[in-house]
């Protein structure tokens, strides 16, 4: 008989763990969750809303929450001088320079800086940097991040991060693996009672087309382009936000401003965003800039049909087909072409059902446990490579 694979002590670093703070979160606590039945999972964090069996917490201190680069740095060498003994494996989904497995859920920041920039664009550019603690921070921290050392693994999560991540730091590709999100999928289908549950529950109304957004960078993720979209639609329409964003106010008042203050519903942050899904007829996500966007995965796997930016924009449109298992939006500046889709999903019954089963069969490839598995080989990869 094989001999039960050895469990392993693992560290986990991410600033906020917390299920509101966005999607790398998300993942990195799923992750954590399903790893938990298997290993010993320490997490340290500076904010922790999350409580799990066999999971063990520990705060990382803030003596200063701004310039956010200092409290960048603070984290990375307090985590690595609180986990440079006694752990199997470190996983990092923070910019630090120390961790076995690195997650990349973000553009590089040498990509952001530097890309297309040639000449005197360039040279201005390295003024700028050379001029910035912040930037030569964040950069150091990256580089240091990324640098080739025995056993260290990195995961980048979409085709299209890979591809960019690729063009920043060539040399560290031999070390690369494209791992995805996950996602745990709900019972189906939802009965006429669920949504009106769920519904009531949110305060939205029973009887109207429901749009659903979720986001917490509400101009990042297109919320602008949405509400003005929503102006081309049928009045009885209504639009469901959730999210937290200090740009709240804003965006409230474009709404008012356009005359749908009683159409758009800002629902606020939510731990479980599983009701709104239930309660919603469709995603619309005109994200601006996306490495993957697990919302869409989420809506997807509730059979929700989806209308999500392209893969220029959207890390996860690189797998979908147009038409077949959601609607591409080519430009996320076009409320127009937006409100065409939203308005073809909730019109078109057949076409909004299809969408929707071909999402749901989507979904299903992306289930944890295939994942998790993959993640366990690189920490044991990891391991072995330290070993020899």
């Amino acid at each position: 008989m094989t001999p039960p694979a050895k469990k392993l002590r693992i560290a986990v670093l991410s600033r906020t763990f917390s299920p509101t703070a966005g999607g790398a979160e998300r993942y990195a606590i799923a992750l954590v969750e399903q790893l938990a039945e298997r290993h010993d999972i320490h997490v340290f964090a500076q904010s922790i809303e999350h409580d799990w069996p066999g999971v063990s917490y520990h705060r990382v201190s803030m003596p200063v929450r701004r310039p956010r680069w200092f409290n960048q740095l603070w984290f990375a060498k307090a985590t690595w001088w609180a986990t440079r003994k006694g752990f199997d494996v470190v996983h990092s989904h923070e910019n630090t320079w120390h961790g076995d497995v690195q997650t990349v859920h973000v553009l590089p920041v040498k990509y952001s800086l530097f890309h297309g920039r040639t000449g005197w664009r360039r040279a201005l550019r390295w003024v700028k940097v050379l001029s910035s603690p912040r930037l030569l921070v964040y950069l150091w921290l990256e580089h240091m991040r990324y640098a080739v050392r025995t056993g260290r693994q990195v995961v980048v999560i979409s085709e299209t991060l890979r591809n960019i991540f690729a063009a920043s730091y060539p040399g560290a590709m031999a070390m690369t693996t494209l791992i995805t999100p996950g996602i745990e999928l709900p019972r189906l289908p939802m009965s006429v009672a669920t949504r009106q549950d769920a519904r009531q529950q949110l305060g939205l109304p029973q009887d109207r087309p429901c749009i659903l957004f979720v986001g917490n960078d509400f101009r990042k993720k297109g919320l602008e382009t949405l509400i003005e979209s929503m102006r081309l639609l049928p009045d009885d329409v209504v639009l469901a936000v959730v999210g937290h964003s200090a740009q709240l106010p804003l965006f409230r008042q474009q709404a008012e401003q356009a005359g749908l203050a009683s159409r758009v519903f800002f629902l606020g942050a939510m731990k479980d965003v599983s009701p709104a899904y239930r309660a919603a007829d469709c995603l619309a996500h005109p994200t601006r800039e996306d490495t993957f966007a697990m919302v869409v995965l989420e809506a997807m796997a509730h059979g929700l049909p989806v209308i999500v930016s392209s893969s220029k924009y959207c890390g996860i449109s690189g797998m979908l087909e147009n038409g077949g298992n959601a609607l591409i939006l080519e430009d996320p500046h076009d409320a127009n072409a937006l409100a065409g889709s939203l308005r073809r999903v909730l019109e078109d019954d057949a076409l909004g059902d299809g969408l929707g089963h071909n999402a749901r069969a989507f979904a299903a490839g992306f289930e944890w446990g295939a994942i998790v598995s993959r993640h366990e080989q690189l920490y044991r990869a990891a391991v072995t490579a330290r070993s020899r």
